[in-house]
């Protein structure tokens, strides 16, 4: 058979992080998706055409070579083919209709198709001889079985739902192991250690099934995705990525590491705006590696997946952008060498399939994440857009008031929060590739509810005088005011009622009367109109008694303080120093005074805290 092909080393593409090696381009022949083969150190691209699985070595990236057509199903031909590989066999399906055809590449490098030994299977056992077309297919590679998506049994038995073989006997001749009948048709999915995860297309969800008792499988969970049009699944780790066929779609990953509690972490376009179709997906050290039709390829920092950034792509299908299906249909990064192989289904103006080979660049992208708070109330904020000026990178917060973003551009930028009702918060980050920066953003209310720039307490004889300043008030039902004789229990001594709402401020002023002697705590409890509150300093005065009185100085002491007691008339005291809960710390004295006398009073020994010294005399 004689093929005609051409190699291209010249490419126009738009591209970051990825750089154009060559392109094969196969002549009026649309071509699939494709998947990699290695054998003796040498790199194979099997890609599937319209003619049939297209066999092209690209151990050298820059000169890639034809090594053999293997023919497809007879006419009417069809583009749409699948390949696995699982030993030293390819397997292939396709909507045309020629069961599994399985074909041994040990004829590898070989470039004479009588070498090749190839085959169509069409089932045995409970469907022997049924199976005729398949839209999908996946290995699970751990356990030895194939599983087959979207297949039809000649008896229309099937519907589209997933079957699967066993290859552990011969993998040449697959058996019949089973099928998932509960859930209808799986359009695509990924099974590994007899665990699968199916996109169910049409019913706009995928879910997670354990297979091990084949006979007898069970669905563990299911999650619709972003755009309920569930296409392709992968795996890695814990984190599921899917893919949603459809037109202004998105790239997701989930949390399967609890199928019964699937979380969705984040969702990402490969060019917000422009309704372009994500196709097929593939995950390696933490990269996501998709084909998007008219966008070509993107890489996806998937190292922190509840915040994905990209940071790779290269457009294989340039200047034709949006919606369609056109342009790259496969993409395949499992290659040795690093090389990606990608499959666009025709080139631009003609039915010509092309095949890229591609050299990524891996490099992580730089987060940046946070809470945005209210910063009067230090309550989550949601629904605050951040964005780094400059650039197109944004996000909203959501609950908990939590936002997550990240860029491939390094560097200094400025960061900018808003949200209505509040004012415009700006910042500066440094971002460096592959480290998190974590920013949380405080957003200051437009109009403060209250905003106290003074509160002071005297006394004149046995009466209490307050005096409080605002620099502006709003939403400000008024002022509680409590006091207190020991500083911990707290009593409403009276209120006073919001002035004039306005930016200048307002003074207000409390008198409390017929105090009795001691030391009397004050503090103010300013109410909103919408029920919240927030308390002032606390202010302390000393109201003096006529027989007796007693100060202490300092008050604020690391290493002792002095008590001075002066009386009317010759009595006997008793001191007692207590720590703030009443206790006494074991400290008292009996002190005779006339006039005035004073009593150092030493700290040693005592914990840090606040503590009071009690001076009685029933004698005054």
């Amino acid at each position: 058979m004689l093929l005609w092909l051409s190699v291209c080393s010249i490419a126009l593409s738009a591209q970051t992080n990825i750089s154009f090696r060559s392109k094969v381009t196969f002549p009026n022949q649309n071509l699939a998706n494709l998947w990699g083969y290695v054998k003796d150190g040498r790199e194979y691209a099997l890609v599937g055409g319209q003619s049939g699985l297209n066999i092209v070595e690209v151990t050298n990236p820059d000169n890639p070579v034809q090594i053999v057509l293997i023919p497809g199903p007879p006419p009417p031909n069809t583009s749409w083919k699948e390949i696995k590989t699982y030993s030293h066999y390819a397997y292939v399906v396709s909507e045309a209709g020629f069961g599994v055809q399985i074909i041994d590449l040990n004829a590898l490098p070989s470039t004479n198709l009588s070498d090749y030994t190839y085959s169509s299977y069409f089932g045995n056992g409970a469907i022997a001889g049924l199976l005729t077309r398949a839209h999908a297919l996946h290995i699970d590679e751990t356990k030895g079985y194939l599983y087959v998506f979207g297949s039809n049994l000649s008896n229309n038995s099937n519907g589209g739902k997933a079957l699967w073989f066993n290859l552990n006997i011969n993998p040449a001749s697959p058996v019949y192991a089973g099928k998932l009948d509960s859930l209808g048709y799986v359009h695509d999915g990924y099974v590994d250690n007899d665990m699968l995860y199916s996109g169910h297309i049409y019913d706009g969800f995928f879910a997670v099934v354990n297979v091990a008792n084949k006979s007898n499988p069970m669905v563990l969970g299911t999650q619709t995705t972003p755009n309920a049009f569930t296409h392709n699944t992968w795996l890695s780790g814990t984190t599921l990525f899917t893919t949603d066929e459809t037109s202004n779609s998105f790239l997701a990953a989930y949390d399967v590491s609890s199928p019964t509690d699937i979380t969705l972490l984040d969702k990402i376009q490969s060019n917000p705006g422009s309704n372009s179709i994500v196709h097929n997906t593939y995950a390696l050290n933490d990269y996501a590696i998709s084909s998007w039709y008219k966008d070509g390829i993107t890489i996806v920092d998937a190292a922190r997946p509840s915040n994905l950034v990209q940071v790779g792509e290269y457009d294989t299908y340039p200047g034709q952008g949006g919606s369609g299906y056109d342009g790259c249909w496969g993409v395949y990064p499992y290659l040795p060498s690093g090389n990606i192989i990608a499959s666009n289904i025709s080139a631009q103006g003609n039915e010509d399939g092309e095949l890229f080979v591609l050299t990524p660049t891996y490099v992580r992208g730089c987060y940046l994440e946070g809470i945005v708070v209210d910063a009067v109330t230090h309550q989550p904020i949601v629904g605050a857009n951040v964005r780094i000026l400059s650039t197109t990178t944004s996000d909203n917060s959501v609950f908990g008031g939590t936002y997550k973003m990240g860029q491939l551009a390094d560097g200094t930028f400025t960061v900018q929060a808003m949200k209505s009702g509040y004012n415009v918060y700006t910042s500066t980050v440094t971002l460096t590739n592959g480290v998190l920066t974590q920013l949380d953003i405080p957003l200051v209310p437009l109009f403060l509810p209250v905003e106290l720039v003074r509160f002071d307490a005297k006394s004149a004889g046995r009466t209490a005088l307050l005096s409080w300043q605002t620099a502006q008030e709003n939403n400000n039902a008024g002022f509680q005011i409590q006091h207190s004789t020991n500083g911990l229990d707290w009593a409403d001594a009276g209120f006073v009622a919001a002035k004039t709402a306005g930016a200048a401020g307002n003074t207000y002023d409390f008198n409390l009367r017929n105090l009795p002697s001691g030391t009397h705590f004050f503090r103010l409890q300013q109410l909103d109109i919408d029920g919240r509150n927030t308390l002032s300093d606390v202010r302390a005065i000393r109201i003096e008694g006529r027989a007796l009185s007693a100060t202490i100085q300092p008050t604020l002491t690391h290493t002792g303080t002095t008590l001075t007691c002066t009386t009317e008339h010759p009595t006997t005291l008793q001191i007692t120093v207590t720590d703030e809960t009443g206790r006494s710390t074991g400290r008292s004295w009996s002190l005779e005074v006339e006039d005035t006398t004073t009593l150092p009073i030493s700290t040693d020994g005592l914990s840090p805290g606040v503590y009071f010294v009690r001076v009685t005399s029933s004698q005054i």
